[in-house]
């Protein structure tokens, strides 16, 4: 299947040489487009420099902006599947065979890479622990969107994903702005679209901090469930 990996970027200057390395040492044959959502630091020099292929957002529209803007540029150019890598170099590029081979068999629409499943399958795994604060917002969120759309998932939030033509088509004209990983998957299952986890292993970003602080992540939840409330009889009424 033609693939592209897209990459949003916003002030990755000390990551992004990284995760595109690893990216192209885990899958060579992928094609990737760095979207530079108006980086205010390095970021748009060193890509530049180094010759990574990349698309220049002259002002920062946000990680919804920048992610649409690469599945309209996977639309544009034929890809069958598109996967979302993060460029803080939280999402391990070795993993993505795994999100492919889901689509691969046609056994869903939408895969996401999920921290928690991991942690239920195998007790020993270290990796990436989000606070408490921000896991009881996801827990929330969970339960939101199976109460409205009957699709239990248990990391609404994580943005390493992977989707077949049929979504790329979708996400390309209609992807949420302000809180485009959860609304995403209530606009894929309002679709009707077949959608899955799958285990993987969530890392520190590899330089940085978060923009969302344990205080900011209650807030976030409440804005981010408002919003799929919001979403849902929006979908309906239509």
């Amino acid at each position: 299947m033609k693939c592209l990996v897209i990459i949003p970027a916003y002030n990755e200057a000390e990551n992004i040489l990284q995760v595109v390395a690893e990216l192209q040492q885990a899958l060579p044959q992928a094609d990737y487009c760095i979207i530079d959502d108006g980086s205010d630091d390095a970021t748009h020099a060193l890509l530049r420099q180094h010759g990574l292929f990349h698309l220049h957002l002259c002002n920062n529209l946000g990680i919804g902006g920048a992610v649409q803007t690469g599945y309209l540029y996977a639309l544009q150019q034929g890809y069958e599947v598109a996967v979302q890598l993060d460029g803080d170099g939280q999402h391990d590029p070795m993993q993505i065979g795994d999100l492919l081979s889901v689509l691969e068999a046609d056994a869903a629409d939408l895969v996401i890479g999920s921290r928690f499943l991991y942690r239920q399958t195998d007790t020993t795994a270290s990796g990436y622990r989000s606070s408490s604060a921000r896991r009881l917002g996801i827990s929330v969120i969970s339960g939101v969107i199976a109460s409205m759309s009957g699709q239990k998932i248990t990391d609404p939030t994580s943005g390493f994903r992977a989707v077949n033509k049929k979504l790329i088509a979708h996400y390309a004209e209609h992807y949420a702005q302000d809180y485009p990983e959860p609304e995403a998957i209530m606009s894929a299952a309002l679709l009707g679209c077949r959608i899955c986890e799958i285990p993987v292993i969530m890392r520190e970003r590899h330089s940085g901090v978060s923009s969302i602080s344990p205080i900011g992540s209650v807030f976030y939840m409440f804005k981010v469930v408002t919003a799929l409330v919001l979403q849902r009889l929006f979908l309906t009424r239509r």
